[in-house]
């Protein structure tokens, strides 16, 4: 067996990295990780995940856009609310979590070098130092690809992280806007659209697919775009963005955005969401025998091991879905493999999280998955103001839905819209994991008054579906 500086090297300290580095520290493995930034957490914690729910709690928080059902719509906390009220507790809590992460790493004696990772040959790693102490190269028996991805920019378009930007320069915007445009529905775009709309800035929404979030429930999504267009945001699905440019006028300035069917939108800011790119370009792959695609990510197998056996990737460089919670495990379950440990995970059962205003979470399969696989399906719903704790927090539009078999009632699906869908969605992953039936959430006590009372709530009216 060859003698290997450390047993795994791990390049990026997102999520994905953070996990597999830990995961293989605890295996008593000599473990090295490497992260070009100044600071760990990649974009996770600095400029993707934390920041952007962060930015929605201060929002839904500073604007008091949730008690706006009890003491009406012009209820606010805070009027005039500014970059700086926002920012105050994102970067509060962005540095918490860099404390936090780095402290687990230290705890757990993984070596972390500030260096920008690439490939010499497939077990050699060249670390090229940001303080400018050069570099030196290093070898693993085990590597692991975890480097995240930046935001898709079009070349054509004149990116200035002023008036026309990226999800990566929110937060150094220089003011908030009174209009802006997002140029992509995915999860990110959903997200900002939503969290400005709170704002109170008319924002419009523009994708070339004919609905958002394609891969969530209809039903649900149908929900979500109901809720953003009461918040004034303009929809303009099935449009193609042909060009977009700044426009220089007596207030400053705006941008002008040209879509293929022949509109032209204005607005003060442009946020272009169109996607994420593996942040690949600089690891020389080719010197370890591996190639991205053609938006920068890697291929991996069912362990997440790349085409060199040795050397796996996990988190957003491998693609969909992309989810932080879900990168940690991928990043954990390849340091297992890696060392012949037994692990392993349900992808099926993988939750989904995405943090628009209102919240969207599920777990299983949706209906239209169902019907394309020929299964018979029947539904239980129940709406967050038929709870009293629905009313308590004044959130009367959301919505449970349970998918279970018509024939077993074995569940099959759980598909939330609302207040802290998140969280309550972990009931319905439980008893999917187990097999179980909507008859336990008809046989078990919930507490009151509770969200979670919708579970019962739902499956009653399942029952009652079949009844008839």
């Amino acid at each position: 067996m060859l003698n290997y500086d450390y047993d795994m090297l791990v390049i990026g300290s997102g999520p994905a990295g953070h996990h597999a580095a830990i995961q293989a520290a605890k295996l008593n493995k000599k473990v090295a990780l490497a992260e070009r930034k100044g600071v760990v957490g990649g974009v996770c914690i600095n400029l993707g995940t934390i920041p952007s729910k962060t930015l929605r709690e201060a929002v839904l928080y500073l604007s008091g856009y949730r008690e706006r059902e009890l003491y009406g719509e012009a209820y606010t906390v805070k009027q005039n609310i500014t970059k700086e009220d926002l920012l105050f507790r994102t970067e509060h809590v962005i540095q918490h979590e860099i404390d936090v992460s780095r402290h687990q790493l230290d705890r757990n004696r993984v070596e972390l070098i500030n260096a920008e990772a690439s490939f010499v040959d497939p077990h050699t790693v060249r670390l090229n130092y940001i303080d400018a102490r050069g570099y030196r190269d290093v070898t693993a028996g085990n590597i692991v690809i975890a480097v995240g991805t930046s935001a898709t920019k079009d070349p054509h378009i004149p990116f200035d992280g002023r008036r026309i930007f990226t999800s990566d320069e929110i937060l150094t915007l220089d003011q908030l806007p009174r209009t802006l445009t997002v140029v992509g529905a995915g999860v990110i775009g959903c997200e900002y659209a939503s969290i400005f709309a709170a704002l109170g800035i008319r924002v419009t929404l523009i994708d070339m697919h004919p609905r958002l979030l394609p891969f969530v429930d209809a039903e649900i999504v149908d929900t979500l775009a109901y809720h953003l267009r009461n918040n004034r945001v303009t929809l303009w699905l099935h449009e193609e963005v042909r060009a977009i440019e700044p426009h220089d006028n007596d207030h400053g300035g705006g941008v002008i955005i040209h879509l293929a069917s022949g509109k032209q939108i204005v607005t003060e800011k442009a946020l272009y969401s169109i996607g994420r790119t593996g942040a690949t370009g600089r690891l020389n792959l080719e010197a370890a025998g591996l190639a991205a695609d053609d938006r920068g990510r890697l291929k991996v197998n069912d362990h997440y091991q790349t085409a060199a056996a040795h050397i796996y990737a996990a988190g957003d460089v491998i693609g969909f879905p992309s989810l932080a919670s879900i990168s940690m495990e991928q990043g954990r379950l390849a340091a297992c493999h890696a060392f012949g440990v037994e692990a392993a995970s349900v992808r099926e059962l993988f939750p989904y999280g995405i943090y628009t205003i209102p919240e969207i979470s599920m777990v299983g399969r949706n209906e239209e998955t169902l019907s394309g696989q020929g299964v018979p399906y029947e539904v239980g719903k129940a709406l967050y103001k038929e709870t009293a704790r629905g009313q308590i927090i004044g959130d009367v539009t959301g919505l449970l839905k349970l998918i279970f078999h018509l024939e077993t009632r074995d569940l099959l699906g759980v598909h939330i819209v609302g207040e802290g869908a998140s969280d309550l969605v972990h009931i319905g992953q439980a008893v999917l994991a187990y097999g179980g039936q909507i008859d336990y959430f008809v046989n078990t006590v919930f507490n009151y008054p509770t969200l979670a009372e919708c579970y019962k709530n739902a499956a009653f009216d399942g029952m009652n579906r079949l009844r008839s």
